[in-house]
């Protein structure tokens, strides 16, 4: 894998964890993991568990849900490779603490463009499902697609993953 920012979408369960992971194992080095989820409940918990027994003991993790610019901040200058898993996470954690979602992700944006990569951040695609039926709910899917939208333009590539297969929107082929 090259010094170059990855963007990789998909729905639930489409691979796109998978996807990421694979890419890092195949750098060779020591991945990063920065994981924006929060264990708010028992099937959450056992998410996560089954993502940390996924990944071998050469990767570090980093926990953080709200101060993604930070993270990433704090892994600049690294040669290894870091996932974020997930935006689509990190969104909601925003919105749940009243965070203005537009100028974090202009935060994030800009530190994408300060970094040479190797990066991939993990996001979902939620546009593509029924309209919500609670403003909340459209709210959230509004944000995730301008999120969404945002990283795609600032990633030197976007690769779609549907039923574990890659599709590249942006920057060639997937790997």
């Amino acid at each position: 894998m090259t010094e170059e920012t990855i963007l990789i979408l998909g729905g639930a369960r489409s691979g796109k964890s998978r996807h990421a992971q694979s890419l890092a194992d195949a750098s060779g080095g020591a991945p990063v993991m920065i994981a924006t989820a929060r264990a708010g409940d028992a099937e959450m918990v056992a998410r996560i568990d089954r993502h940390r027994r996924d990944r071998d003991d050469r990767w570090r993790l980093v926990e953080e849900p709200l101060d993604l610019v930070g993270a990433l901040g704090r892994t600049r200058g690294s040669a290894n490779l870091v996932v974020v898993d997930c935006l689509t996470f990190w969104l909601f954690n925003l919105i749940e603490a009243g965070r203005d979602i537009h100028a974090e992700t202009g935060r994030l944006v800009a530190e994408i463009g300060r970094r040479a990569g190797p990066i991939v951040f993990v996001s979902n695609e939620v546009g593509f499902g029924i309209v919500p039926a609670t403003e909340l709910g459209r709210r959230f899917r509004d944000e995730q697609g301008l999120l969404n939208q945002a990283v795609a333009r600032a990633c030197d590539r976007v690769v779609l993953v549907v039923a574990g297969l890659t599709l590249s929107l942006k920057g060639g082929a997937p790997s």
